[in-house]
């Protein structure tokens, strides 16, 4: 199982979101937290500025940014959520 942190920009940018869509990203954040999901959840390395962070989505149209923030990649901090503009 999976152990989420999360970062003050995630929490700012998700507290934006119509309610919806938070309640969405809460679900998608639930399943993540168990890595046989995340085929299902198209979570994927991200390179170039964004080396060193990974993606899952939480639709067709928003992503969430988290990084690995322990030694076995059980502890994971979601930095950020948004629509693809968030790679720019």
């Amino acid at each position: 199982m999976i152990h989420i942190q999360f970062s003050k920009e995630f929490l700012r940018e998700l507290s934006k979101l119509p309610k919806e869509l938070q309640e969405e990203v809460a679900e998608k954040v639930e399943a993540f937290k168990d890595r046989d999901n995340h085929h299902r959840l198209r979570v994927h390395k991200l390179h170039g500025p964004f080396i060193g962070s990974w993606s899952f989505s939480v639709n067709y149209r928003f992503r969430i940014i988290f990084i690995y923030s322990g030694n076995k990649k059980n502890d994971v901090t979601l930095i950020t959520i948004g629509d693809h503009s968030i790679y720019e």
